[in-house]
């Protein structure tokens, strides 16, 4: 599946990279998340950080998880030589996929932002699930092709945290305030997850 290794070595550089960054960081640096809590005003439910903590992590963890397992099954030889191996990290991706849709679901409410914010990230986690279940009924009835590329589609969601808080710092830091840049960081990482697979279809139909 992957024609240039060498793009392909650094998308797996950046991937970890960014994987070891998001463990250190909300497990190491700033495990209480206090900075992101204060920002969490006016909610529609009770906000219970010890409860909130906890499932964060989980989502984090199995965040990190789903994009390191659905890497390594892009490498084409994995598949054509560990066909096993490579079932069974799919289906562990899935699970993780599962977990994170399911904290999120717990946090969705108490999201920074209010209802909007809300909104947007149970429909972004709805859209994911279904996108990855799309993907393993083509597997299980051989349909390879459309398998590979729903999951793509499926993978474009493990970016979702990194292009929020990517696009609402910059917003954040050019004096848009935070729970607005937040907003818009969040809807614009909705709108790139959905695109890109497209153009990376696209991209490769022309190589």
């Amino acid at each position: 599946m992957v024609r240039h290794p060498s793009y392909y070595k650094l998308f797996v550089y950046l991937c970890v990279i960014y994987i070891l960054y998001a463990l250190v960081i909300n497990l190491v640096v700033h495990p209480g998340a206090a900075t992101f809590l204060s920002h969490k005003t006016d909610l529609s439910h009770e906000l219970k950080p010890q409860i909130w903590l906890k499932v964060m992590y989980v989502h984090v963890a199995f965040g990190c998880l789903a994009m390191a397992s659905g890497l390594v099954n892009f490498v084409s030889r994995n598949y054509e030589k560990h066909r096993k191996f490579h079932r069974v990290n799919g289906y562990f991706y899935t699970a993780s996929v599962f977990l994170v849709v399911l904290s999120s679901g717990y946090m969705a409410p108490c999201a920074t932002g209010g209802r909007v914010s809300s909104v947007g990230l149970n429909v972004l986690s709805m859209i994911w699930m279904a996108v990855t279940v799309i993907a393993i009924v083509h597997v299980r009835k051989k349909r390879i092709v459309q398998h590979r590329r729903w999951m793509v589609r499926s993978y474009a969601f493990c970016f979702t945290n990194l292009l929020i808080h990517l696009f609402s710092s910059v917003l954040h830091q050019s004096g848009v305030d935070y729970v607005n840049s937040y907003i818009i960081g969040l809807y614009g990482a909705i709108a790139v997850v959905l695109a890109a697979p497209a153009v990376i279809f696209r991209v490769q139909g022309k190589l």
